[in-house]
C-alpha cells in the first residue's frame, strides 16, 4: 500500500509542479494584460483631502530646472511627501530641490515633508560597455531598495536615464500587486523632432501611465503622447 501511495506521488510530482508553474504564469500574464489595459486610465477618485506620495527623479543640466518648473504648480499639500531622487554624482539637482522646499517653507506653505536620496547610475558618461553590465545591476538592486522602501503612488520624471529601472519596477510593482504607482512622464521641452532615449523606451514598453510631450510635431509622430498647451496645469488636475 505504501509503495502504491510513493509510485503515485512520484508519477503526480513532475504533473502537479508543471501545473502550478502553468498557473502562476498565466496569472502573471492575466494581470500584465490588465495593468497595461488600465495603464493611462484615471485611477478612482480620491477624496480632496487625501495625500500622494510622490517620487521625483531629478536629472542633470536642463532637466531638474524644468521639474522646479512644474512643482511651481503641483498641489503641494495633496503632493506629499515627496522624495526626490537624483544620481549619486549630481549634488547639484539635489541641493536645487533642496531650495525649492526651503523657499515653500519660507512662504508659509504647511504641512511640507521631503525627503532626499540619491541613486547610482547604470552607466557614467564615458563608461565602457562591459563593465557598465556589473554597474547596471548594481544600480537596479539599488533602484529596488529605494522603491521597496518609498513605494510612492506617484511618479514624476522628465528624461533623465536614472528615471528608467525606477519607472520598471514601479510597473513590476502594479503586476505583482505591491503598489500601485501613476507614472507621468514629461518629454523635455529640448525635444522637439524626437523622444529621448528614456521617452522612447517608456513609450514603446507602455509603461507611463500618462505621457507628455511639448511640441505637436511630437505627438503627431507619438499618438499616445499627449500635448497641451498648458502642461503644467494639466498634470496638477490630472490625478
Amino acid at each position: 500500500m505504501e509503495k502504491n501511495i510513493s509510485c503515485f506521488f512520484s508519477n503526480s510530482s513532475p504533473k502537479l509542479v508543471i501545473t502550478c508553474f502553468v498557473a502562476f504564469i498565466t496569472i502573471i500574464l492575466v494581470r500584465f494584460l490588465y495593468v497595461i489595459y488600465r495603464t493611462g486610465k484615471p485611477l478612482n477618485k480620491r477624496t480632496p483631502q487625501q495625500t500622494l506620495s510622490t517620487l521625483i527623479v531629478l536629472g542633470s543640466g536642463g532637466h531638474t530646472a524644468e521639474m522646479i518648473n512644474l512643482l511651481l504648480v503641483l498641489q503641494k499639500d495633496r503632493f506629499t511627501p515627496r522624495f526626490y531622487i537624483a544620481a549619486a554624482t549630481d549634488n547639484m539637482s539635489l541641493q536645487k530641490a533642496r531650495v525649492f522646499e526651503n523657499s515653500l517653507a519660507d512662504s508659509g506653505v504647511k504641512g511640507i515633508s521631503a525627503e532626499f536620496m540619491q541613486i547610482y547610475r547604470s552607466r557614467e558618461v564615458g563608461q565602457s560597455y562591459v563593465t557598465s553590465v556589473w554597474t547596471t545591476l548594481v544600480a537596479t538592486a539599488h533602484a529596488l531598495w529605494l522603491m521597496i522602501k518609498i513605494r510612492p503612488q506617484v511618479v514624476l520624471c522628465n528624461g533623465p536615464g536614472t528615471c528608467i529601472p525606477l519607472c520598471v519596477i514601479a510597473f513590476i510593482f502594479k503586476v505583482v500587486g505591491i503598489r500601485w504607482s501613476s507614472i507621468f512622464y514629461v518629454e523635455s521641452i529640448a525635444r522637439v523632432k524626437r523622444l529621448s532615449l528614456s521617452g522612447l523606451l517608456l513609450y514603446k514598453l507602455q509603461i507611463a501611465d500618462q505621457f507628455f510631450v511639448q511640441w505637436p510635431q511630437l505627438q503627431r509622430k507619438y499618438p499616445r503622447a499627449h500635448y497641451v498647451g498648458c502642461l503644467m496645469y494639466v498634470f496638477s488636475n490630472m490625478v
